[in-house]
């Protein structure tokens, strides 16, 4: 039967627990997420939303919430080593919401975090509880028990239909109650740093993303409007972690002029960021599950981390009230989930070994760049942007199962 009114707990107050729990609640159910932080807190500076995510949100009816907070940026200019030009400039807006229907904005990860939560506080069958302790949960034929030490010190007892780790790369929920394996980090470092907009005046586009290419590490900048800010990610594979890694690169790259100013505007404000992976076979174990990073942390080179996030949910959501319990909407979910997943984790991975090419590599790279202009990636990323996994998403009517809206039987 439909488990419309049945309580689902989500560990983690993230990007993608959030967008599960508006999308269970746009069903009628009653989700609680376990949060250990105070507040909503998203570390990290600037995410792309493409639109196989953007899809989603605006399902959610978040579409004028991000577009208030966010920028279509109108292209992507590729710069080689040493140039001061683009090599190319990759079209984005207005032709991806003509080809995929819905738009790529750039955004700050906290203001997406901002959004979803104040979305969720729309619903009076989402209960978010803050500063968790600890908790555990125990799966059985019925559903879930789980045990939480909130805030205040005081343990309860409660059960549900299904527990959902969105608890991120790092997550309890796979390694504790999975028996998943720890994540990983190869020698891949990023450092992130917010600057002011003023600063990269005349020096990048302050309307489009700008990637820049140097030996063994790229820079990928773009800038946030909203906040009078230009968000700075610097990619390397290296193994030295924290600012000790970014120093040598100002001595490298006398020759580049661009990437020179942008390493002398942030000086020492860098964050560290190392890139951790996550692969499992296993997203569930009975009525237990994952979603997000806490099932299939990738690296970031194509920009999809928290899309498929996202897309998880959009997935994740209607199984769950609509089949006949929730270890089979995890099984079903998992069989839907992983190919896409292992997709885009290794297109991710390859873009990587692209970007940090050795010379003379980097010859055939440009040119091969140059020769598909700026409208081949629409074609090349179609399967990527292009997937929607709203159609079986649909929420004509909140408060209904997928199949009470399409007139199945469950």
């Amino acid at each position: 039967m439909p488990s419309i009114g049945q309580v689902y707990y989500i560990v983690g107050a993230g990007i993608s627990g959030l967008t599960l729990a508006l999308a269970l609640a746009k069903f009628g159910a009653t989700i609680v997420v376990l949060e250990h932080n105070p507040m909503i807190s998203e570390f990290g500076a600037g995410l792309q939303v493409s639109p196989n995510a953007r899809r989603v949100l605006d399902q959610l009816g978040l579409d004028s919430a991000i577009a208030a907070r966010s920028l279509e940026p109108s292209s992507i200019d590729i710069y080689p080593f040493g140039r001061i030009s683009p090599l190319v400039t990759l079209a984005l807006s207005p032709l991806m919401r003509e080809k995929f229907g819905a738009p790529y904005a750039v955004m700050h990860r906290a203001d997406l975090a901002d959004a979803l939560y104040k979305a969720t506080r729309r619903f009076a069958n989402i209960d978010i509880l803050f500063g968790v302790r600890s908790w555990d949960a125990v799966s059985h034929t019925r559903g879930v028990t789980v045990s939480i030490d909130e805030a205040n010190g005081q343990t309860r007892t409660s059960h549900g239909r299904a527990f959902i780790g969105a608890d991120g790369v790092h997550s309890q929920t796979r390694r504790a109650l999975l028996d998943g394996p720890q994540a990983h980090n190869r020698k891949r470092t990023a450092w992130r740093t917010l600057l002011p907009f003023e600063s990269m005046i005349g020096q990048l586009a302050l309307d489009r993303v700008s990637v820049l290419f140097g030996p063994g590490y790229h820079l990928v900048c773009y800038p946030l409007p909203h906040r009078r800010q230009v968000n700075i990610a610097l990619f390397a594979q290296t193994a030295t972690r924290g600012l000790a890694g970014v120093l040598p690169l100002r001595r490298t790259n006398v020759s580049s002029a661009l990437i020179a100013t942008i390493l002398a505007a942030a000086g020492d404000n860098w964050t560290p960021w190392p890139l951790c992976t996550v692969s499992t076979p296993h997203w569930y174990a009975g009525n237990i599950g994952l979603i997000g990073d806490a099932a299939h942390a990738m690296v970031p080179f194509q920009a999809q981390g928290a899309a498929m996030s996202i897309e998880d949910a959009a997935v994740l959501a209607p199984l769950l009230i609509d089949q006949p319990s929730a270890e089979a909407a995890f099984a079903k979910y998992q069989r839907i989930r992983q190919p896409r997943v292992a997709r885009v984790a290794s297109t991710s991975l390859a873009n990587g070994a692209i970007f940090h090419m050795p010379r003379p590599l980097t010859l055939a790279r440009d040119l091969i760049i140059a020769v598909q202009g700026s409208h081949g990636h629409f074609q090349r990323l179609s399967w990527l942007y292009g997937h929607d996994t709203t159609a079986q998403f649909a929420m004509i009517e909140p408060g209904k199962t997928p199949s009470q809206q399409s007139g199945e039987t469950p």
